[in-house]
């Protein structure tokens, strides 16, 4: 009897908080074949739910795309920690080859909050990508591409501007980003199954993604998957992300600086790396949530309102996902944490 009370308290919880309505939904599109693989992690005081579902398993990574800019970002604030550059450094100090009467104003602070003026993907990125040009060549044309406003003056989304930030992180360290992004985030706080790029670690153990027709440049791609792009190349399990979202959670001030709104009196809310425009996020998200989504079908937040972490990670394209996945999945959770915070 107190077993069979036990259970149904449970299910009831999971049913109030959306969790099981979100599970029949992934579960749905899945056994349906629109999405092939998905992993789904929801996580709260006193519960953790965790699912992976087709033909994802549990420690096989998925290409995460975006999700990767907020780790680059705190790679990033660790040396201005350390003092070796000031957010307020203009990116000439570190690289010369930026250059340019416009781009004296751009600082590594308008880097990290899309404010820099780059454009989010070069016009030239199809064009290097088919001839599998190296990280090099994409940062030495992201220093000469054009900008598209005065830095500062509005918010653009701007993968580029990722870029130039880690690889000043490189002339700083002497290191490749994605060996110190090992080495200062993803081993530290034990998110052992996350790499920038493959990680030595063959193409066949990870997630598939579910572009085609098949080129030697996709997604799917050796050069695509092992390229390290600081922008969208981390490859990561639910619960590697989970646990990067924890980090945030601490009263360490650079942490909570990088989820506090930087770009009051602009057009967007942006913290350091982090999304802060709720509405983007999930319907029911409190205003102090801080997450990021992926344009491979991915997604991942935390509402400190509710105490409640989704992540969210599909082998389905997010312009295909979104709206028939991703965006009802985090609605639902997020309604369920609003809904047990006005139940408090």
């Amino acid at each position: 009897m107190l077993r069979r009370h036990f259970l149904a308290s449970l299910a009831a919880a999971a049913s109030r908080d959306g969790i099981e309505e979100a599970d029949k939904l992934v579960g749905g599109q899945v056994s349906s074949g629109f999405v092939e693989s998905a992993s789904l992690l929801v996580r709260r005081p006193g519960s953790n739910f965790a699912r992976t579902y087709g033909k994802a398993t549990a420690d096989a990574p998925f290409l995460i795309a975006s999700i990767t800019k907020p780790m680059t970002a705190l790679g990033v604030v660790k040396l201005r920690d350390r003092k070796e550059l000031s957010l307020s450094d203009p990116v000439e100090k570190f690289l010369p080859e930026w250059h340019g009467a416009e781009r004296k104003g751009v600082t590594i602070f308008h880097l990290l909050t899309h404010t820099s003026g780059l454009p989010d993907m070069l016009p030239e990125n199809d064009e290097l990508r088919k001839r599998h040009a190296p990280l090099a060549e994409f940062t030495a044309r992201a220093c000469r591409t054009p900008l598209l406003f005065a830095p500062g003056t509005k918010v653009s989304y701007q993968s580029m501007g990722i870029l130039i930030a880690s690889a000043i992180a490189e002339k700083i360290t002497g290191a490749p980003f994605r060996e110190y992004l090992a080495r200062e985030v993803f081993r530290p706080y034990g998110m052992k199954s996350t790499s920038l790029g493959l990680g030595g670690r063959p193409l066949s153990q990870m997630v598939r993604s579910q572009v085609g027709p098949a080129t030697d440049w996709d997604w799917n791609s050796e050069y695509w998957r092992d390229l390290g792009a600081p922008w969208g190349g981390a490859h990561a399990t639910s619960p590697d992300i989970a646990a990067f979202l924890e980090v945030f959670r601490d009263d360490q001030p650079s942490l909570k600086e990088m989820i506090t709104i930087q770009t009051k009196g602009l057009n967007d809310a942006w913290g350091l790396g982090w999304v802060r425009n709720a509405a983007k996020l999930g319907s029911g998200c409190s205003t102090g949530t801080w997450g990021h989504s992926g344009s491979t079908g991915t997604l991942a937040w935390h509402d400190p309102a509710a105490s409640l972490s989704l992540v969210l990670l599909t082998s389905k394209p997010a312009d295909e996902s979104k709206s028939k996945v991703i965006q009802p999945v985090s609605n639902l959770i997020s309604q369920g944490g609003s809904d047990a915070r006005a139940g408090q």
